[in-house]
């Protein structure tokens, strides 16, 4: 699975406008409803030729893929796969507004999942599943979350992305990781060197909503915070949990100077090459995705590091040896010309535990399944199996499907920046705003 950097303001706008004109589209959610599934697989055998977009496109990546569909070309060799790559989610959703869909589609990111489920985009999945006999037992419960909307399954998941702490054991000279946001506040302070001028040479850790993977989408789980209530309206300034975190951050960002730490921050290379500012011994500590340790070991293979779960909240340390998780789904647009076919590879795709292991040894990315995870075939490091972990824990969390979650996400994160720079000194009336235009937007679409 490619990694998935945070999403800039301007693709967050772009994804959130994907949504709202999308929902015009929900009157044509019964439009090429698809024929009754079958049970098992193409019986008769019929060969068959089915189109799959997605959105690899790195050789490995590929290569990779192309492995997993060759596994399934030996397990059904009358259905033939071809593949279209580097596809993203408005091409999906367009071709299938417009009638000519491929028939199985893969999405990078989970910000969509609820417009493919109210609109139609994708089909439900669920009497798919109900043929052929697939248990949601078989995914371990937060997948839940992220692969329906409103009790409509339109998306399996295939592959996981999980998020934990990853820690440079040169720089931490010793010290253990950190299990609460305030031994993590005192150990970056204690690892952080700067020079005879007060610039920084050496961050023990970046608090800033702005680095990289410090989105509030992936810090908000160590504090246990809520997005939505169950009405589908803003939980974020109504819930303490917020402004703990960001007061948090703040009084962190104001001890480095926040004119110094953006001097710093801008001075980092590309997240996603070997000029990763973690990978160069820059920063001791920083949040990151499982996919990072395949990038050390191509990129910074004489690096010494470890990983460890997210510091949490002093007072919720029920939610310590959990983190972030979100990931790949696959599934069939509405108008696919070849359904059943479609529903064998997506079933095959993410519940064939030969293959989830087969791309995650070669992608490094977390296999979806609880089989999967338990397979002997499954490479395991110390480092890898962190996220493994991770994924497996009860206090792991994602963020369910909303239909403006890419809006919610790009609206926190404006008042979180607004908040840290010094631009805002009310927080209480910033999150209360973040609840006002979260829930202004919410009635453009229906209510969600």
């Amino acid at each position: 699975m490619k990694p998935r950097p945070k999403l800039a303001a301007a693709a967050l706008a772009v994804v959130a406008a994907l949504a709202t004109t999308a929902v015009s589209a929900c009157t044509a959610g019964t439009e090429n409803a698809p024929a009754k599934p079958q049970s098992g697989s193409t019986p008769d055998r019929t060969p068959v030729t089915i189109t799959m977009w997605h959105g690899f496109v790195a050789d490995n990546e590929l290569k990779a893929f192309d492995d997993a569909l060759a596994g399934f070309h030996r397990q059904y060799p009358w259905i033939t796969v071809t593949t279209t790559k580097a596809v993203q989610d408005d091409q999906i959703i367009q071709a299938s507004r417009g009638g000519n869909p491929p028939d199985v589609a893969l999405s990078f990111t989970t910000d969509s999942v609820a417009t493919f489920c109210k609109t139609g985009i994708f089909q439900d999945l669920e009497p798919y599943m109900a043929a052929s006999k697939v248990q949601e037992s078989l995914f371990p419960k937060v997948i839940a979350e992220y692969t329906q909307y409103k009790g409509r399954r339109c998306v399996m998941p295939m592959l996981a992305d999980t998020y934990g702490l990853y820690y440079n054991k040169k720089l931490m000279k010793g010290a253990q990781p950190p299990k609460t946001l305030s031994e993590l506040a005192a150990l970056t302070k204690k690892l952080t060197v700067r020079d005879s001028k007060g610039d920084i040479k050496v961050a023990g850790f970046v608090p800033s909503s702005q680095m990289y993977e410090n989105a509030p989408i992936h810090t908000g789980t160590m504090v246990g915070a809520k997005w939505t209530n169950p009405d589908g309206t803003s939980a974020i300034g109504g819930d303490p949990a917020w402004k703990k975190l960001m007061t948090w951050q703040k009084d962190l960002v104001d001890w480095f100077g926040y004119d110094k730490l953006e001097k710093f921050r801008k001075s980092f290379g590309d997240e996603w090459s070997a000029d990763n500012p973690f990978m160069k011994g820059q920063v001791a500590m920083a949040i990151d995705g499982e996919w990072r340790n395949a990038m050390i070991a191509s990129d910074a293979s004489g690096l010494d590091y470890g990983t460890a779960p997210v510091p949490v909240a002093d007072d919720r340390p029920d939610l310590y040896g959990g983190g972030f998780i979100a990931g790949t789904v696959i599934g069939i647009p509405r108008g696919a010309k070849h359904a059943q076919a479609a529903w064998d590879l997506v079933r095959y795709l993410t519940t064939d535990t030969d293959a989830l292991v087969t791309l995650s040894n070669a992608l490094r990315n977390v296999p979806s399944t609880l089989p999967a995870l338990q397979s002997p075939k499954l490479d395991k490091d110390p480092n890898f199996q962190t996220f493994l972990d991770i994924f497996a824990s009860p206090a792991s969390s994602t963020l369910p499907a909303h239909i403006n979650s890419a809006f919610n996400q790009q609206t926190l994160q404006e008042a979180q920046i607004k908040w840290e720079s010094g631009r805002g000194d009310d927080l209480d009336a910033l999150l209360a705003d973040v609840d006002k235009k979260i829930d202004d937007k919410l009635k453009l679409t229906a209510g969600g």
